[in-house]
């Protein structure tokens, strides 16, 4: 016998019609609800994801582009010489890569909290392309949390892994940017409906419950960005360093009034080792090798250059230092005008013992072998007896406890 169908119950038909089933399934969906389809909290819409995207794709953009300035200023390839002017150009550029990624992680967990139901959803792979564009976020997520996870951990001077921090940096970068550029194509369509003009409220309509309370949200993450941001750039401005608590380093603390990264207990180097038979060597491709005391140093001509010492860890503090311009130095010995020089120092051993300084930076006036930091003789930890220091120059290439120069002809 063939039963006539059910109509279906006009109560479970409104409910199934209700403004909250049918946001939760999708104007166009038939598959029910998942757990990640039931949060329909305004914050968790494709509105805040879209502007929160917006912003970090500029930080990370910002990032990365300042990101590889540093390190090819830091890792200077064969067949380019970076410039040593503006002077102040490395401390600008790295200061905003440390401070804005600073500022950039209550954004990250800002864009984080807002998209992570989606991670909820069932199935995980809807067909072949939904799958490679899983893949791709996932790669994006954990290329911006090793980005930000590690390289906070660099500035503070503690390294658990057992990678160097600067090539595992570097070649995520890519990962990460070029997955960020992928996703933003991806996603534009959505972008473009959600950030229409570059306001936060669409013209002409009357601000809505979820509107402010998308707006409130806007105003704390920036305001969180903000104040992670007051809190570090006094290690780079000076005006700024009393509020730097999140600072690693503050200007103005340290032997002589600058912060100090590797002292000379760090590198092995000792007071005995320097005083008083202490002497530089120039050698290489020249006219003539040198071979002075300290004492035949400071009967040279000297010149005196206020400059920066600006390290990859974001902290830069400007110094008055005193001694022998390089070139004056280099031409004594006779060295080629396109010649590269090999920086030795004192100490034992590690990844920056030497400096490459090419042409562009010891023509230049300003670049020293300073002895004398603020009107004294260098202490043990700034370099004692004698130091390089050039203009648009990373720290770590500002090498300390100078003991040969090694002149190699073009």
């Amino acid at each position: 016998m063939l039963r006539r169908p059910r109509t279906p119950d006009r109560r479970t038909t409104g409910r199934l019609n209700s403004p909250g089933i049918r946001r939760s399934l999708g104007r166009a969906s038939t598959v029910p609800a998942t757990v990640g389809d039931r949060f329909t909290s305004a914050l968790h819409g494709e509105r805040v994801a879209a502007w929160l995207g917006v912003w970090l794709g500029i930080s990370f953009t910002v990032a990365f582009v300042t990101g590889l300035i540093s390190h090819f200023m830091q890792h200077p390839p064969g067949w380019a010489a970076w410039p040593a002017r503006p002077v102040g150009l490395y401390r600008f550029t790295q200061g905003l890569h440390v401070i804005g990624g600073l500022a950039t992680v209550p954004l990250l967990l800002a864009k984080l909290w807002t998209v992570y139901p989606k991670l909820w959803r069932w199935p995980p792979f809807r067909s072949p392309r939904h799958a490679v564009g899983r893949g791709l976020i996932f790669l994006l997520v954990a290329g911006a949390l090793f980005q930000v996870g590690t390289g906070v951990l660099n500035i503070a001077y503690w390294y658990p892994f057992p990678f160097f921090f600067t090539t595992a940096h570097y070649w995520t970068a890519y990962v990460l940017f070029g997955a960020l550029l992928i996703h933003a194509a991806d996603e534009w369509a959505k972008v473009r409906r959600h950030v229409p003009g570059g306001s936060l409220d669409r013209p002409l309509r009357p601000r809505s419950a979820e509107d402010r309370t998308r707006r409130g949200f806007f105003a704390s993450v920036a305001a969180a960005c903000g104040l992670v941001a007051l809190t570090t750039a006094g290690e780079a401005f000076t005006p700024l360093a009393r509020l730097a608590v999140l600072a690693p380093r503050r200007p103005g603390v340290g032997p002589q009034g600058l912060p100090v990264n590797k002292s000379a207990a760090a590198a092995g180097v000792t007071a005995a080792a320097v005083d008083p038979g202490w002497r530089l060597a120039v050698t290489g491709d020249v006219a003539r090798e040198l071979s002075l005391s300290l004492a035949e140093l400071q009967a040279l001509p000297q010149r005196t250059a206020r400059l920066p010492i600006s390290c990859v860890e974001g902290w830069s503090a400007e110094g008055t230092w005193s001694g022998v311009r390089l070139r004056d130095l280099l031409r004594r010995a006779g060295a080629p005008d396109g010649a590269r020089v090999r920086v030795e120092s004192l100490e034992r051993g590690g990844r920056y013992r030497t400096s490459t300084v090419d042409p562009p930076h010891w023509h230049d006036p300003l670049t020293l072998l300073a002895l004398r930091l603020n009107g004294e003789p260098l202490d043990l930890d700034h370099g004692r007896p004698c130091r390089l220091i050039a203009p648009n120059r990373p720290g770590v290439l500002q090498t300390k406890w100078v003991t040969r120069l090694v002149v190699t002809a073009p």
